[in-house]
């Protein structure tokens, strides 16, 4: 369980460097043939791009359906915090019932975890909330854009929190991301389809993002590095803290005064939106295993342009030039920052080390 836990602790810690493990990769290329790698990595990725479209595109029906007309994105957030938190429980319990059947941790609530976790979990319900309040007043063409600064936001507070400085092409990439963002922001407004609360909910959601990851690192010893146990934590600190808001917001009234309260349809569509959020967890997880960190972000942002293309011809929109040129800035300024973290880890790993040899020459 130890070995399993450390291994997802260093999934997650290489996710977040933006490094990979050249020594796993190397493992696990000479375990397998190829063909049955490529193969394995060709459904993964596509498992990714299936879940992570998917829930976008229910949560937006879920938030902002004309047909379904549920004004609580508040309690939308909450119930899917609610299934993945008693998802991670029953899978917990079936590890624990059937051992080897699958490699899950022993979930047990204990409150002084989950007190010390709470600093991340209000974070958490920043990052969540914002996302679907973002998805709520905007188009999912725009979402895009809409939360695209998470990458600046990462280096902000890197320098402000962690004191680590970025070298000048990182920067220069973020430029091409601000630059993106405020000429999508531009031509949504040119096209009278700019929501400034979807826009400022956004930008919320990305700085919330890039605050998850930094205080992620922090707690994770606290759950002995498990990202299932951490996941389980967040979200029931999450569905604890969200009551009050359903309270002072107003949204258990309108809850309770929904026509389709009872329809089996709409708490269908609702669970089927907490099982997308558990599962891209596990998703993200796995695709970052079976390639690689820098991988995982190259995929990510094709499957962002895959989405908005998707978008616009779902809903059956006209887009300018320039407002494509804003999602390709966005996408490509977020391309070519990955790569160039990558290319200064790896510049890193390689430099040379004075040798131990050498050291005790020196001595003599």
């Amino acid at each position: 369980m130890n070995r399993a836990s450390l291994k997802r602790s260093k999934i997650l810690h290489m996710a977040l460097m933006g490094t990979s493990d050249p020594s796993g990769e190397a493992e696990a290329s000479h375990e397998k043939p190829f063909v049955l790698r490529a193969l394995q990595i060709a459904l993964v990725v596509s498992l990714y791009w299936v879940t992570s479209i998917s829930m976008v595109f229910l949560n937006k029906y879920l938030l902002d359906s004309p047909s379904l007309q549920l004004d609580t994105p508040i309690f939308v957030t909450f119930y899917q915090c609610l299934v993945t938190a008693l998802l991670c429980k029953g899978l917990s319990s079936l590890a624990t019932c059937c051992p080897g059947t699958m490699d899950f941790p022993t979930l047990r609530l204990d409150l002084r975890v989950a007190r010390s976790i709470l600093p991340l979990s209000v974070v958490f319900i920043g990052m969540i909330t914002f996302n679907n309040l973002c998805l709520k007043y905007v188009g999912v063409a725009f979402y895009n854009v809409g939360r695209s600064l998470t990458t600046v936001f990462n280096v902000l507070l890197s320098y402000l929190l962690l004191k680590q400085t970025t070298s000048f092409y990182a920067l220069l990439t973020c430029t091409i991301i601000i630059g993106g963002f405020w000429l999508g922001v531009d031509q949504e407004g040119a096209e009278g389809t700019l929501s400034w609360m979807g826009t400022l909910f956004g930008v919320l959601a990305s700085l919330c993002v890039s605050l998850n990851a930094i205080y992620t690192k922090k707690v994770l010893p606290a759950v002995d590095g498990s990202i299932w146990r951490l996941t389980f934590y967040n979200n029931v600190n999450a569905c604890v803290l969200f009551l009050p808001l359903l309270l002072l917001l107003g949204e258990l009234p309108a809850l309770y005064n929904f026509p389709q309260l009872g329809s089996a349809h709409f708490w269908g569509m609702m669970t089927l939106g907490g099982l997308f959020g558990f599962a891209i967890g596990y998703v993200t997880g796995l695709q970052i295993k079976f390639t690689s960190p820098l991988t995982h972000n190259v995929s990510g942002t094709a499957k962002a342009c895959a989405q908005t293309v998707l978008a616009v011809l779902y809903y059956e929109e006209t887009k300018s030039f320039l407002w494509w040129m804003s999602n390709m800035m966005v996408l490509g300024g977020s391309s070519a920052y990955t790569w160039v973290r990558g290319w200064e880890m790896k510049k890193i790993q390689e430099e040379p080390r004075p040798k131990e040899d050498e050291k005790s020459n020196v001595e003599v």
